[in-house]
């Protein structure tokens, strides 16, 4: 137990130091939600594990600060965009490969199908874009042998610009006009990123997860660079249900403002929180599948921006 409350107490503080200064612009932030940790880069078995991912979220609430705002109290045209929702329905392809019970690489790579509907500054009537296509790869490599049950692990790796950010608006006033840089199927920089975890057992019933994933930007992009952000995942499940596995997480997400003469910054960056149940199934030894819900309980955001309500996420995994 002093190993769980060390990590609560580590994320909770690396939040409140982030809080005054750190966001997301979170129409295109989807859920920090880690699936299941045994496929995500806390495998000890050899060998391959593939996974298939869908994230659904429908981003209706405008909010400011801590704040919901009412669409009501806009009179149009105003000087500022007010957007009225972005529906997310996410793909997330995965391969991981354990090398060593000490060393292994994964692999992640999202296609993305994301509406959007905004009314910009000036104008009166809604525009509105479709985004299909994949989104930016994610390598990341692993070391897990700080210990002899390779419970304590660093990760380290790259998300590269595969991704497509010269996007327009389809109709509406600003049909053929750019899209926001952050609504991009990509960002079009390469990002490194920085995790540390730790994995265990508090009782032969009882597993826990604790996890933090740093990324930066290393680069700008056409006039564009994505704020660094910092991804504390907290996870606990009951092993003792037959082929069920009831889980629970902590997923808290934190993210700079956006920079750049492309950037959106007064309306980017945000201190996100979410509690997860979920549920993982046994369908035959070697293949698992999971369900979650993502359910907010504190976001604060810069500016204006869009968030959900709940976020969706169901998929499986499969060893070979």
């Amino acid at each position: 137990m002093n190993t769980i409350r060390h990590l609560s107490c580590t994320a909770l503080a690396a939040v409140a130091l982030i809080a005054p200064c750190m966001a997301t612009a979170c129409s295109t932030c989807g859920c920090s939600l880690n699936s299941d940790w045994s496929s995500q880069g806390y495998a000890t078995s050899l060998g391959w594990h593939l996974s298939l991912r869908e994230d659904y979220f429908n981003q209706s609430q405008l909010r400011s600060g801590p704040d919901s705002v009412s669409r009501a109290s806009f009179a149009y045209p105003t000087d500022e965009e007010v957007q009225r929702k972005t529906i997310n329905r996410n793909t997330l392809l995965g391969a991981d490969y354990s090398f060593s019970r000490y060393w292994g690489l994964s692999l992640q790579l999202p296609y993305i199908d994301r509406h959007h509907q905004t009314i910009a500054g000036g104008d009166t009537d809604i525009s509105t874009s479709d985004a299909h296509g994949i989104g930016d790869l994610r390598v990341v490599a692993r070391y897990q042998g700080f210990s002899d049950d390779a419970g304590i692990g660093l990760q380290f790796g790259l998300k590269l610009s595969t991704g497509r950010f010269k996007q327009d608006f389809a109709s509406g006033p600003q049909a053929g006009e750019l899209l926001d840089r952050g609504l991009q199927l990509g960002t079009g920089t390469t990002d490194a990123l920085l995790g540390i975890y730790k994995f265990g057992y508090l009782t032969e019933s009882v597993g826990y997860f604790g996890q933090a994933m740093a990324q930066f930007a290393m680069d700008a992009r056409d006039h564009f660079r994505p704020g660094n952000s910092l991804n504390l995942n907290l996870g606990l499940r009951y092993l003792d249900a037959g082929r069920f596995t009831p889980q629970l997480q902590l997923n808290l997400h934190g993210e700079q403002r956006e920079s750049g003469s492309q950037a959106d910054r007064p309306n980017s960056g945000a201190v996100l929180a979410y509690v997860s149940p979920g549920i993982g199934v046994k369908i035959t030894k070697r293949l698992d599948a999971f369900a979650f819900v993502q359910l907010p309980v504190y976001q604060h955001v810069n500016g204006l921006q869009l968030e959900p309500r709940r976020l969706w996420s169901v998929g499986m995994q499969y060893r070979l």
